[in-house]
């Protein structure tokens, strides 16, 4: 009688299956959720990125142990070891694995407080934490003071060092290496006490890692420090633009993270502007508009050591949210820290220029500071990254170990950014200035670089995206570290060549994609647009051609935004600030070695 029982109750529900008003379909896993490093330090905080279109506030990222109790079929199984919201359509987070053993974990991105998947599951390792200690004097220091530590390891080494690094920045978070240190010493023996000089730092957050042999291996957990200032407060500039809004839509944007300067008990106000825009004092910029047009809103920052005052545009659209649009490719220069204060003055440019998204090469780790700065969105890895004012929604990770991708919401339409940076050795420029190859030899070497091959994959990578740009436009940024065909023409000779068809311009445009700044100055000759290089004006040797020391740089246009689908291209030029130093680099208004290229376009 129990199995007939059974079997009568299986169709019974059967029947109702069949009777009942039908369920939604369940939303396929469309967004990402990605990792730098699937290897994290048991103690460590595990960062991930996450992307999808469809957020909500109650969103969230949990950490189970694997296997586990996550949930794998989309419904409840157990709690989460660690969990946090994630909120909007894209952004980073972390979350904390202090008391967790080392082993097997898994990351799930579900929706609104449920377990529906938002992505794929991603797993990461938990290693074994290390036995040495790592103090310091204080958690808190004034911004040029020495930073006091003392530290104990069980792995004694002459070359075991500290190093002190932006937080969030380029330091070996995963014991890799991501970025340079700002500032480092020596610390021999089991244990012992050392400082660390800040003179030059800007006010902010930092964190000291404590290293292995000169190498990037953790002997401790790392420590945070916080730098204060008894500066003034400063927006980065006086007057900028925030993101668009929407007639009859709710808006919200935030100055929160651009104060520079002293920023102890800081705190905003709104000082002018139309009834509609809310201020908070945490700095975020609200409201509802009633009507298109213009909203300019006074803000004023303060805090402990003074007031900063700043003046807002708002554009308020009646019809597409962002007709027109500002596209920037920019190499950082190992991330901005080739110069001092390098985030300020990336601030400063982005917000002067009105820049709108920006494909990022020798990325590090800015374009995640640059996002928490401007309350934008991001995707990275240690080298390429994308970073918008409207939201991000999707992203491609890693492709040809040279390129990452994302889309981006513009309101009415949405805008796939692919950023590439292609290999650096050997330069076409040189072998042909410098060694006087023959065009075979340069074709030859551009591909034992390694640049046709990424190239290739790319455009090839980007095949969907291409075939769908009627409706979605498509870029294609980056350092391409080679010229264009375009500019290498038997009407425009350099170094004494005709035509070269260089593959890093040659298969763009074979796919179809339109290099804007030709478009906009198609003669090479008048307007060569060289973004190779406003610091370096004189050869310093290498390559092969150190015989060439001293010679003038061979001046390039080898950083590209490239383009497919409805857009029309209103302007667009190579862009850097003030007359940068070759020997004096730290003290440049621009905190790159390359010109940026930024197109204006308009949105069909």
């Amino acid at each position: 009688m129990r199995l007939l029982s059974s079997v009568l109750t299986v169709i019974m529900i059967a029947a109702l299956a069949v009777t009942l008003p039908g369920r939604p379909a369940r939303a396929a896993a469309d967004g990402t959720l990605t990792v730098p490093t699937a290897t994290v330090v048991a103690g460590a905080e595990l960062r991930f990125d996450f992307a999808t279109p469809r957020p909500n506030a109650k969103n969230w990222v949990g950490l189970y142990a694997d296997p586990g109790n996550g949930p794998v079929n989309e419904a409840y199984v157990g709690p989460s070891l660690a969990w946090t919201y994630t909120p909007g359509s894209s952004g980073s987070a972390t979350l904390p694995t202090t008391g967790r053993a080392p082993g097997a974990y898994v990351l799930y991105s579900l929706y609104n407080d449920g377990y529906t998947w938002l992505a794929q599951p991603v797993r990461v390792q938990l290693t074994a934490a290390p036995t040495g200690t790592l103090t310091l004097g204080s958690a808190t220091g004034a911004a040029g003071a020495p930073i006091q530590l003392s530290y104990t390891t069980s792995k004694p080494n002459a070359k075991n060092w500290v190093g002190l690094y932006r937080d969030p920045g380029d330091g070996p978070v995963n014991q890799a290496y991501v970025g340079p240190s700002l500032t480092w010493a020596y610390t021999p023996g089991t244990g012992g006490t050392a400082t660390l000089p800040t003179s030059g730092l800007a006010a902010g957050d930092y964190i000291v890692f404590y290293l292995y042999n000169d190498g990037y291996t953790w002997l401790a957990q790392p420590v945070r420090v916080r730098l204060t200032s008894t500066a003034a407060p400063r927006f980065p500039t006086p007057a900028f633009t925030l993101r668009n809004a929407k007639a009859g839509t709710a808006y919200a944007a935030t100055v929160g993270g651009l104060v520079q300067g002293g920023t102890t008990g800081l705190t905003f106000t709104k000082t002018s502007g139309p009834a509609w825009v809310t201020v908070s004092a945490a700095g975020a910029v609200t409201g509802t508009p009633a009507a298109a047009g213009t909203a300019t809103v006074g803000v004023r920052a303060t805090t402990t050591t003074g007031t900063a005052d700043a003046t807002v545009t708002i554009r308020v659209q009646s019809g597409a949210l962002v007709p027109q649009f500002r596209a920037l490719s920019w190499n950082l220069w190992h991330g901005g820290t080739a110069v001092s204060n390098g985030l300020e003055k990336e601030l400063k440019f982005l917000l002067e220029r009105d820049v709108d998204v920006v494909g990022i090469q020798e990325n590090q780790t800015a374009a995640q500071s640059l996002a928490t700065a401007l309350g934008w969105s991001y995707f990275q890895n240690s080298d390429t990254a994308v970073l918008s004012r409207y939201p991000i929604t999707a992203t491609t990770p890693t492709v040809a170990g040279a390129a990452v991708a994302a889309r981006i919401d513009l309101g009415t339409r949405s805008l796939r950014l692919w950023s590439a940076h292609l290999g650096y050795t050997p330069y076409g420029p040189y072998d042909a200035c410098f060694g006087r190859m023959s065009v075979q030899q340069l074709l030859n070497r551009e591909s034992s670089s390694g640049r046709t091959g990424q190239i290739t994959d790319i455009v090839a990578a980007m095949s969907a995206d291409l075939a769908a740009s009627a409706t979605t436009p498509v870029l294609l940024t980056g350092d391409f570290n080679a010229p264009s065909h375009l500019d290498w023409t038997a009407a425009n000779a350099r170094c004494g060549y005709g035509a070269v068809p260089w593959p890093t311009s040659t298969v763009p445009a074979n796919a179809g994609l339109v290099d804007s700044y030709r478009q906009a100055h198609p003669n090479p000759a008048t307007t060569p647009g060289a973004t190779w290089s406003p610091v370096y004006k004189t050869f310093t040797g290498g390559y092969g051609y150190d015989a060439h020391a001293g010679e003038p740089e061979p001046q390039d246009r080898i950083d590209f935004v490239h383009y497919k689908g409805p857009l029309t291209v209103l302007s667009s030029e190579a862009v850097w600030e003030g007359t940068p130093s070759q020997t004096n680099p730290s003290a440049n208004a621009w905190s790159s070695d390359h010109a940026a290229v930024l197109t204006l376009f308009q949105l069909n």
